[in-house]
């Protein structure tokens, strides 16, 4: 079942560069991934603070060997996560794969 991560990374003030340059650093080798459907990142132009994620897995296992790569670990882990001042994660599936 497909899976979609949304994400919305807040920089600390003076990391907002910082953090551009490592989220571009991901997205060649995520793309690569054999799971990966899709992987974009926006930056907001009245706010190059924040930054949104999207992206598509085949499904939640996908996702979890994204997580245990080497550039998750190098970029994302090591450089984006701890110059965040807040950030919001959804994982969601499709209305109709949808179990309570």
């Amino acid at each position: 079942m497909e899976f979609v991560v949304i994400a919305q990374y807040r920089a600390r003030e003076g990391e907002a560069e910082r953090v551009a340059e490592a989220l571009a650093e991901m997205v060649a080798p995520t793309r690569a991934e054999q799971g990966n459907l899709d992987y974009q990142v926006f930056r907001d132009p009245k706010d190059p603070s924040l930054f949104v994620l999207f992206e598509r897995y085949a499904d939640a296992d996908a996702f979890d060997a994204h997580r245990a790569t080497p550039h998750f670990g190098a970029w994302l882990a090591g450089v984006v996560l701890p110059a965040l001042d807040d950030r919001i994660r959804l994982d969601l599936v499709p209305l109709g794969a949808y179990q309570p």
